[in-house]
């Protein structure tokens, strides 16, 4: 669907309705992570929940000032006013510190964990889990997912928390100054709430589409500019070619930055309009009752300065959903390679290699190929018998080779190596 002059920027496809769910098998499983960490993220919410409350003395203040204050002269309480005007921002500044320090121990300590568990358990896959998946998107599971999981927990949940707090606390404090102007001030939410909620949608897709793409970068450069690719490149002559790709991906991720930065941007301007109309609305209908001595000019002040901490949690809250599963994204793909089955395991009861002298014993081993490739060589050598079978078959006395198809590589190969010798098998 596309619209006309700015929306062109912020068109999507509709063609999928669903809404983005929240699995709970999936929050259940990342809040096992959480589980080490809970008292830091306790001290987390109690900081955010201190700075958002904080956040709603100063327009108070500016109340009492011209209320007043400035017109009884009163010098005492405009210096204790002063000093709360200093206290706030320096009390929220110390609070942001608490939060962001155990914030960060939390979501460290988790993307740890995760980190590592992902490391040993791909130690543990077969080889051919690496001959069958690019070693660039290995990394960029490294690289973009767990950083983007570390985000999730640092950045998106407690900023869903801080918008939550925020509205709830602003709203009840407006509704207890001025109720009327309160409605009024919520009476324009929807100007907004519909092209918050489309902007949001699409920005989600940008957000997997960037994925997508600095996946792909990332591949490619593992690919070409190991010491392997770049020998392969090079032997193939395939530079050209490699140069032109990486031009194409590296034109995608500069393009879907773009067009992130603008939509964001006029995102930011409709908010900003929206802003302007209620405060605008605010002023006017305040002035009214001013002028009518049902209100102070200090009143409508205050109502002004809690209109940008209304706007801006419940514009963000519109699209919580989405912004949470996209958060949730970067888990999702983190936990797929950690659900990954290990092929080649350790019997039950294993017994531990003790010390050895040195001697290796092969006894009746066996090897075939699995998949496609079975076929093939299925094929291949039922192809090569039977050619074989009709070349003998001339009188000469020559036994004909079977016809049937020798499915093992290996078969029945019992051997031993003594110490120091080297042997292959071809």
């Amino acid at each position: 669907m596309h619209g006309g002059n700015w929306w062109r920027y912020v068109s999507f496809d509709d063609s999928n309705k669903q809404r983005p769910t929240v699995d709970r098998q999936l929050l259940r499983r990342v809040f096992r992570y959480a589980r080490p960490y809970l008292p830091a993220i306790l001290i987390v919410l109690g900081a955010i929940t201190l700075t958002s409350l904080l956040g709603l003395i100063p327009p108070l203040i500016y109340r009492a000032l011209i209320d007043d204050v400035l017109p009884n002269g009163d010098l005492a309480r405009l210096n204790l006013l002063a000093i709360g005007l200093f206290a706030v921002p320096l009390l929220s500044g110390l609070f942001g510190v608490v939060q962001r320090r155990y914030g960060a121990r939390a979501g460290e300590g988790i993307i740890y964990d995760l980190r590592n568990q992902m490391f040993d358990h791909l130690g543990r896959m077969s080889m051919r889990f690496f001959t069958n998946t690019k070693s660039g998107e290995i990394v960029s599971r490294f690289n973009n997912d767990v950083v983007g999981a570390q985000n999730a927990i640092t950045g998106t949940i407690p900023d869903i928390l801080t918008n939550v707090i925020t509205l709830v606390s602003t709203l009840i404090v407006m509704l207890s100054i001025e109720w009327r102007l309160a409605l009024l001030s919520v009476a324009v939410l929807p100007l907004f709430l519909l092209p918050a909620r489309r902007v949001g949608l699409v920005l989600r897709k940008i957000r997997r589409q960037a994925l997508d793409y600095n996946a792909d970068m990332s591949s490619q450069i593992t690919e070409t500019l190991t010491v392997n690719g770049a020998l392969l490149m090079k032997t193939f002559s395939r530079l050209p070619d490699e140069e032109r790709r990486f031009r194409d991906i590296s034109a995608k991720v500069r393009d879907i930055g773009v067009r992130r930065a603008e939509v964001a941007q006029l995102f930011f301007m409709g908010l900003g309009l929206v802003g302007a109309i209620g405060g605008a609305l605010v002023y006017w209908a305040g002035g009214l009752m001013v002028l009518n001595g049902a209100l102070t000019i200090g009143t409508i002040v205050a109502f002004a300065a809690y209109l940008t901490r209304l706007y801006g949690p419940i514009s963000a809250l519109t699209n919580v959903q989405v912004e949470f599963v996209t958060a949730l994204v970067s888990f999702e793909r983190v936990f797929e390679y950690l659900d990954m089955p290990v092929e080649i395991q350790d019997k039950p009861g294993a017994l531990e290699l003790g010390t050895v002298d040195g001697r290796i014993r092969f006894d009746h081993v066996w090897f075939q190929y699995q998949g496609p490739l079975l076929d093939e060589v299925t094929e291949g050598d039922g192809e090569a018998d039977e050619n074989a079978a009709a070349g003998n078959g001339n009188g000469n006395g020559g036994a004909p080779a079977p016809a049937k198809a020798r499915r093992h590589a290996l078969q029945d190969v019992t051997f031993d190596i003594a110490p120091g010798t080297l042997t292959a098998l071809v």
